[in-house]
C-alpha cells in the first residue's frame, strides 16, 4: 500500500483538509511535518464544519491516527485548547501522537514574533504572529526546547534559561520590552506536561514500522510549495519546508518509502500575507472570488488576495515536489464567468519567460500573460462524474492539466465531503 505526501501547490489555503479528509477513510495514519498552528484547514463534515490549526486532519476519521511530526513546531496551549474542542464536538482524539523531538512554541516566542514584526514597520513579513518563526530560529540554533524536555524538569530549566539570557537583552534593549522570568515559563510549560504525556511517542518508529507492514500513511503539508523556506518567495515565506522533501526530515521516513506526491491546487489563486502575486486582482473579480470563495484564513482571520489561475506557479509546484497528481479544489467558485483568464507566462523587462524565475526582483516585476478560456453557467456541485460536468469546465480543467505537468486525478466542486469528483484514485 502507498505512503503519500499531500502538499499546497501554491500559496497554501489550497483546500488541503478536504483532500486530506477524503482520503482519511482508506488512510491508517496522517501525519503533519512541519508548520505549527500558523496553518489552517477547514474541513466540512455533513452539515458540520471543523477548523483545525495544528491536529491533523484525519483526526476526524474514525479507524485514521493522526500524528504530529517531529518538524512540527507545538505550542502546548493550542493543542491542548484544539482538543479539547473537538472532544467536546464527540470526536474522539485519543489515537493522536505527538513526536517527542517536536519543538515547542513558549509564551517568548510569541512574543519575540510581535514586537519583531512591529519594529519591522513597512519591512514586515506579514507573520501571523504565533510565535513559528522564533521557535524554528531556536530549534537551528540549537536552544530550542523540545516536548521530550517537558519530563526532566533539570534539563528544561537549564535550556529555558539559556534560550532567554539573549532574547531577554534583545527584548529589553532594543525593544524597551521588561524581561520575562524563566522559572514563570519553565512553570507553565511544565502545567501541561501530563496532559500531553499520553500522546507523545517515537514518531519515527511507528511510521516507519506502519509503512514496512503494508499500511496507509499520509504526510500533511500545512502550507503551499511558495511558502517553502527554501523554494518559496522568500522572505515572504513560513519558517519551514512543505515541499515533498519536507516531509522525509519532518516525518523521519526516507525517501524511498513515498509512493506518491499529490499537490493541491486551487482553481484560481489566493495568498495571504505580504509579498509578490503576479496574478492579484483588485476589481470587482478579485472580490467576488473573494467573496464567492469564502476566502478569509482559517487561523489568520484575514481575507486573502486572490487572482486568477497561475500555470507558471503549478509547473514549478510539480517540478520541485516531484508531484504524480494534482487534486484541483474549488472549482464550483468559477461558475457563471463568461471568460475565465488564466495565466500562462510572464513577461518580465519585455521578455516572456515560461518558468518561475529564481530571482526575487525578476518575480516581484513579473506581469501575467493571459490567455482567455471559456467559463460556464451551470450549477456544478452536484456532479458526480467528470462526464457530468458542463463541457467548458471539462475544458477548463483539461488545460490546467496540460499546463501544469501533471495529470488532475480528483476535484472539488463544493466544499462538501461528498462534493468531490475522484478521476484516478490516489491509493492506486
Amino acid at each position: 500500500m502507498p505512503a503519500l505526501v499531500l502538499l499546497g501547490a501554491q500559496w497554501g489555503d489550497e483546500g488541503k483538509g478536504k483532500a486530506t479528509d477524503l482520503l482519511g477513510g482508506s488512510v491508517d495514519y496522517v501525519v503533519r511535518y512541519q508548520g505549527g498552528n500558523n496553518a489552517g484547514h477547514t474541513v466540512v463534515v455533513g452539515d458540520q464544519k471543523y477548523a483545525l490549526h495544528l491536529l491533523p486532519s484525519g483526526i476526524l476519521s474514525p479507524g485514521c491516527t493522526p500524528v504530529i511530526g517531529n518538524g512540527v513546531v507545538v505550542d502546548p496551549a493550542v493543542l491542548l485548547s484544539e482538543l479539547s474542542g473537538l472532544n467536546e464536538r464527540g470526536v474522539d482524539t485519543s489515537k493522536l501522537l505527538v513526536s517527542g523531538n517536536a519543538h515547542l512554541i513558549t509564551p517568548y516566542h510569541t512574543t519575540v514574533d510581535k514586537v519583531t514584526e512591529r519594529f519591522l514597520g513597512k519591512r514586515k513579513i506579514g507573520t501571523t504572529g504565533r510565535g513559528i518563526g522564533p521557535t524554528y530560529a531556536d530549534k537551528i540554533n540549537r536552544v530550542g526546547i523540545r516536548v521530550q524536555d517537558l519530563y526532566d524538569e533539570s534539563i528544561l530549566e537549564q535550556k529555558v534559561e539559556a534560550a532567554l539570557d539573549f532574547k531577554n537583552q534583545i527584548l529589553a534593549k532594543l525593544y524597551n520590552r521588561r524581561a520575562i522570568d524563566s522559572a514563570k515559563i519553565v512553570d507553565e510549560l511544565l502545567g501541561y506536561a501530563e496532559q500531553i504525556k499520553p500522546f507523545v511517542a517515537d514518531t519515527t518508529l511507528v511510521l516507519n514500522n506502519a509503512i514496512d507492514e503494508g499500511k496507509v500513511v499520509l504526510f500533511e503539508g500545512g502550507q503551499g510549495t511558495l511558502l517553502d523556506v527554501d523554494h518559496g518567495t522568500y522572505p515572504f515565506v513560513t519558517s519551514s519546508n512543505p515541499t515533498a522533501g519536507g516531509a522525509c526530515t519532518g516525518a523521519g521516513v526516507g525517501p524511498t518509502k513515498i509512493n506518491r506526491v499529490i499537490g493541491i491546487l486551487k482553481a484560481y489563486t489566493t495568498r495571504v500575507g505580504a509579498g509578490p502575486f503576479p496574478t492579484e486582482l483588485f476589481d470587482k473579480d478579485g472580490e467576488a472570488l473573494r467573496t464567492i470563495g469564502g476566502e478569509r484564513g482559517v487561523t489568520t482571520g484575514r481575507d486573502r488576495r486572490c487572482g486568477w489561475f497561475d500555470a507558471v506557479i503549478a509547473r514549478y509546484a510539480t517540478r520541485v515536489n516531484g508531484l504524480t497528481d494534482f487534486f484541483l479544489t474549488k472549482l464550483d467558485v468559477l461558475t457563471g464567468w463568461e471568460q475565465i483568464p488564466v495565466c500562462v507566462a510572464y513577461e518580465i523587462d519585455g521578455k516572456r519567460v515560461e518558468e518561475l524565475p529564481y530571482s526575487q526582483s525578476d518575480f516581484h516585476h513579473a506581469k501575467p500573460v493571459y490567455e482567455m478560456l471559456p467559463g460556464w453557467t451551470e450549477d456544478i456541485s452536484k456532479a458526480k462524474t467528470f462526464s457530468e460536468l458542463p463541457k467548458n469546465a471539462q475544458a477548463y480543467v483539461k488545460a490546467l492539466e496540460e499546463m501544469s505537468g501533471a495529470p488532475i486525478s480528483a476535484i472539488g466542486v463544493g466544499p462538501g465531503r461528498d462534493e468531490t469528483i475522484e478521476i484516478n484514485s490516489f491509493l492506486s
